[in-house]
């Protein structure tokens, strides 16, 4: 089947976040959105197709989520992974964050100790905050190449006297891959602290050869006891606005914990077209992911080439993961807030900020490529007219 991710479509006075509020965001509604991590492609047909089915269904009563539903998320991280997960583990959830919180007030009390990875996903630290918890930080560390790793001597530190390990893989935002060596030493550190870990792997799925995403819950038996594996067809399908997410949870005692809060707040009902989408992507999505990440990766080289050619100033080392680049601006004369505004108000480009990821991420900017070609290269260039007007290239 032929799939067309260079056709542009309009998502103006769509409500669409990534657009609707660039005037909000941003001061100006003409900047190039690319902030929001959603993409600004279709959907798989059969997606599409699944909701109109059931749309043409005059009710839209109470459901429940059948043996398809629950089959269809087996079958798909079992193709993708090999991890062999039992349908008594999986619970709905309305969304990865939503999942993470409601797990953390399973697992810890107000005053508990969190320890997260900067610069990461800004909610890691904000929900855990919002929940009175306390945010211990394990900055990643930049490596030679330019790529991040973990300091695990500091992380066997942090982890001493914490409940929950919060961790991001594939990373956002640095696109870090974690491979099993890296994850068997997070899962040993954690069993020798007693410490639950609660992973987002929500970008599992937009992995580029030859890295391959690897869930830490299928590592080891002992490492499957003590976690919580949060996943999604969100960011691989783009319907983050079906509010759909999974829990895995292999160990019974923590699922009952879990399932406590969702009862709490009767959170686990979830919605029609949600449940049918998920369904329809994880059954039929496997070659539009396919051509997907093939047209996600010729992004990424363009933007990596057209920055070691024009712009060697601003470093960028490819993702291993998500559509997420992580641009270090840290050469430029600028403080950060000077770096941000120059993109928005010089070079016309909605970025997100790498402070909000922590104080690690002053000096970076995060940018979403998960959309056309055209887009993709329009900004480029936006942004070496403006650098070069400016004198910060040639």
């Amino acid at each position: 089947m032929n799939y067309n991710f260079d056709k542009i479509i309009s998502r103006e006075a769509t409500d669409c976040e990534k657009f609707d509020a660039r005037d909000e965001v941003f001061g100006r509604a003409d900047v190039i959105p690319m902030w929001v991590a959603d993409m600004d492609f279709a959907v798989p047909e059969a997606v599409t197709e699944a909701i109109v089915r059931r749309a043409g269904h005059p009710i839209y009563g109470y459901t429940f989520r059948s043996d398809g539903y629950f089959r269809s998320v087996i079958d798909w991280v079992g193709r993708h992974s090999g991890w062999k997960v039992e349908k008594e583990w999986i619970d709905f959830a309305p969304g990865v964050v939503a999942g993470i919180v409601f797990a953390l007030r399973a697992f810890t009390q107000e005053g508990d100790r969190v320890v997260i990875q900067p610069p990461v996903y800004h909610p890691f630290a904000r929900q855990t905050r919002f929940n009175n918890r306390v945010v211990v930080n394990n900055p990643l560390l930049q490596r030679a190449d330019g790529s991040f790793g973990i300091d695990f001597d500091d992380l066997d530190r942090k982890l001493a006297g914490a409940k929950v390990f919060l961790m991001s893989n594939p990373h956002n935002p640095s696109g870090r891959v974690y491979t099993a060596e890296e994850l068997t030493r997070i899962g040993e550190l954690c069993v020798k602290h007693d410490v639950v870990i609660l992973s987002d792997e929500i970008h599992g799925d937009l992995v580029y050869k030859p890295h391959k995403h690897i869930h830490i819950a299928a590592l080891d038996e002992a490492f499957a006891r003590r976690t919580v594996t949060f996943t999604a067809p969100s960011k691989t399908f783009n319907l983050a606005g079906l509010s759909t997410s999974v829990a895995i949870t292999p160990d019974a005692a923590l699922r009952r914990r879990l399932q406590q809060e969702f009862n709490k707040l009767h959170a686990d009902q979830g919605n029609i077209f949600g449940t049918v989408a998920l369904e329809a992507a994880y059954t039929h999505g496997d070659e539009w992911l396919e051509r997907l990440l093939e047209y996600l990766e010729g992004n990424i080289r363009y933007v990596t080439d057209f920055l070691h050619r024009k712009m060697p100033s601003v470093k960028c080392v490819p993702p291993e993961g998500t559509y997420l680049m992580w641009l270090d601006f840290r050469a430029w004369p600028m403080t950060h807030e000077e770096i941000y505004r120059f993109m928005v108000e010089r070079a016309g480009i909605g970025v997100n900020e790498g402070a909000m990821f922590g104080e690690e991420g002053r000096g970076w900017m995060r940018m979403n490529i998960a959309t056309q070609r055209s887009v993709v290269e329009r900004a480029m260039n936006q942004l070496y007219e403006a650098a070069r007007a400016a004198g910060l290239c040639e």
